[in-house]
């Protein structure tokens, strides 16, 4: 018997719309369950053939279980080897390296010392900085948000740069973005699955949460074709099974905002109905077509075309989609 778990915390209508969906559509000898750890031995199996993962980039014990568990063989999705070193300036880098429309974006320093650090620790980096250089190629307005996480904390719309400054204060040890703003036309909301199943979702991040996926901008089959081709390119040279990447469209060009969300929201009561449905189906087909070619013996994660070209050392745009 091969099992897929599911790993998660306080969401409620995802984990188990997808075990149930599992068990329901999977072949003999496959069944799905919620994750459960009564101990965590070095090297030892976990017992299940694919997990996927909704909570382990909140809780460092699961991240560890988590990888733990793919030395031994189980399909993890996503891959967190990959998620521990990914984050959204590193994101936004390999876009422009492919082609990808992003807001242009700088990376800063925190406000304040990380702990255990003292000026010394950071004698290579100019004080002042070039902030003149910064505001000129980003621009205003611009928003400031911090380099990895999500969820929309501790993001802030700019106006000026005298506005900047005073908000940079408030955001003490975290590594931040100063990014363009893109003034949209239309918006959009993608779930990526296993880098070849896409669902592009009108979006608006102006509303409040729950009615976000209310928007109704047009679909235009030539903005969505070309919006699902870079999806589809920046999944899979980043190499998540399970993500989401937001567009924004100006000027008929879509740009990629976010697509560091590997464990995406999926709750009924925000996504909707009809968009629950889909990716709660096409999650569990996913697993299943996992499950069903993962062998304990060898490697079962997903690994990204950025990290194959790397050990190949290719260039990185020699893989055509």
């Amino acid at each position: 018997m091969k099992k897929i778990g599911i790993l998660f915390g306080r969401e409620n209508s995802f984990p188990q719309a997808f075990t149930d969906r599992v068990n329901q559509l999977a072949p003999n000898g496959i069944s799905a369950e919620a994750v459960q750890i009564d101990k965590v031995l070095q090297g030892d199996a976990a017992g299940y053939a694919v997990i996927v993962d909704r909570i382990s980039h909140d809780a460092p014990f699961y991240r560890a279980f988590l990888k733990n568990a793919a030395i031994s063989g189980t399909a993890v999705i996503n891959n967190p080897f990959w998620e521990s070193a990914d984050e959204k300036f590193f994101n936004n880098a390999l876009a422009v390296k492919l082609g990808v429309p992003v807001p242009k974006t700088v990376l800063l320093p925190s406000h304040e010392l990380p702990p255990d650090t003292s000026n010394e620790s950071f004698r290579n980096l100019a004080y002042p900085l070039d902030w003149d250089t910064i505001f000129n190629y980003v621009g205003f307005p611009a928003y400031m948000k911090p380099f990895a996480g999500g969820g929309w904390k501790n993001v802030y719309r700019l106006e000026n740069k005298e506005e900047f400054f005073e908000k940079h204060k408030e955001t003490g040890q975290l590594v931040m973005l100063l990014q363009e703003e893109i003034q949209f036309e239309a918006y959009y909301r993608c779930y990526c699955i296993g880098g070849k199943h896409v669902r592009v979702m009108p979006y608006d991040p102006r509303n409040p949460h729950h009615e976000r996926y209310q928007a109704n901008f047009p679909n235009k089959p030539k903005l969505i074709k070309t919006i699902e081709g870079y999806v589809l390119k920046l999944n899979r040279y980043l190499g998540y099974d399970f993500n989401t990447v937001e567009m924004a469209v100006r000027d008929s060009v879509p740009y990629a905002i976010d697509f560091c969300n590997p464990a995406p929201d999926a709750d009924v009561h925000s996504v909707g109905e009809e968009n629950f449905e889909w990716v709660v189906n096409t999650m569990a087909k996913y697993a299943i077509e996992r499950a069903k070619t993962a062998k304990p013996t060898l490697d079962n994660l997903t690994w990204g075309q950025f990290i194959q070209h790397a050990v190949a050392r290719t260039p990185l745009n020699e893989t055509s989609l």
